[in-house]
């Protein structure tokens, strides 16, 4: 039994030993950067953004891989099913806090088979009403719903969508109804919005601001807690009568669950410098977005924090994934 015992301790030290020269030596061989959507969109720029940063400061390939399909979760898998050794990224978005609860079974589990490295971005989403909606603030579109319960509908580029649950979201939270219209894209959706067939959207402010400033839209509200810089003079909608009212989009890096926490710390350490260097915040600000780049133990109490908000919004919606 001391033989026993004797061996397992050395067998233990010997592992601890092996990973802590691990993380020593990371990365000595290319990472993998996964985006769980299609090329070409902002999820893409960001990683691609980053990457770069990191690729010039780490001294190894960081190569960004397109891995689109059932709202970010092929792409998510792939990463979750990796080994936990710190090369392999997956740049998560709204969906994640979301996916658990829409679908009866996922490939994976979302906190533990994943580990959160960063939370990347926040953003504010934009209220925007066509102008034949017979209300000028949040509150006159309050009063107005509640008077015609369904009478209103709003687009979003999809079920399971941040612009989704941001409506959801506000029916919660202001005891009205509206009809959700789930568009394959925000393009479509936009088509019927301009032309009065649908009433508004909750959409991110780069695509939803031009279209107010040129007349086509009024907007009425931000979803962010505090007013966006792109578009000061817009209250926020939890100023405008649904005081507590906070959502929007957000991105952020998770690796595989049971990677050494030295190596979540220097990935960590990689994507928040790259962030905060003056290029990317710009850009990055550029197009609505806010840069944060805070701790993986602040970023799994956000992502935590946010389960536990949508779950109850689709349990008491009984939202369901198409």
């Amino acid at each position: 039994m001391r033989s026993f015992h004797w061996l397992l301790a050395a067998a233990l030290l010997a592992s601890s030993g092996a990973m802590a020269q691990s993380a020593a030596q990371y990365p000595n061989k290319p990472i993998r950067m996964i985006v769980p959507f299609a090329p070409g969109g902002a999820t893409d720029y960001m990683a691609r953004a980053i990457a770069q940063k990191m690729q010039a400061s780490m001294g190894q390939p960081v190569v960004v891989e397109n891995k689109p399909g059932a709202n970010a979760i092929v792409g998510t898998d792939a990463v979750a099913k990796s080994a936990p050794d710190g090369y392999a990224l997956v740049l998560c978005a709204f969906g994640h806090a979301t996916n658990p609860y829409l679908l009866t079974k996922l490939p994976y589990d979302s906190l533990k088979d994943l580990a959160p490295v960063t939370l990347l971005v926040t953003g504010p989403l934009m209220l925007a009403v066509h102008p034949s909606v017979p209300a000028n603030s949040v509150r006159e579109l309050i009063a107005y719903m509640k008077a015609n319960p369904g009478k209103l509908n709003y687009a979003s580029g999809g079920s399971g969508s941040s612009q989704h649950f941001a409506g959801e979201l506000f029916q919660s939270m202001t005891g009205t109804k509206m009809v959700h219209v789930p568009y394959k894209g925000t393009a479509p959706a936009y088509t019927d919005l301009l032309s009065g067939q649908v009433s508004m959207i909750f959409d991110n402010m780069v695509t939803a601001h031009p279209q107010v400033k040129a007349g086509k839209l009024k907007a009425l509200g931000v979803t962010s807690a505090q007013r966006a810089s792109q578009a000061p003079e817009v209250p926020t909608i939890a100023e405008s009568g649904v005081p507590g009212y906070d959502t929007g989009i957000w991105h952020g890096f998770l690796t595989t669950g049971g990677t050494p926490k030295e190596i979540v710390a220097k990935l960590n350490a990689e994507i928040v410098r790259a962030v905060n260097s003056p290029d990317v915040k710009e850009a990055f600000i550029s197009r609505g977005l806010v840069p944060v780049g805070n701790t993986p133990e602040q970023f799994d109490a956000f992502i935590r924090a946010e389960m536990g908000k949508w779950s109850k919004i689709i349990r008491e919606a009984g939202i369901k994934a198409d």
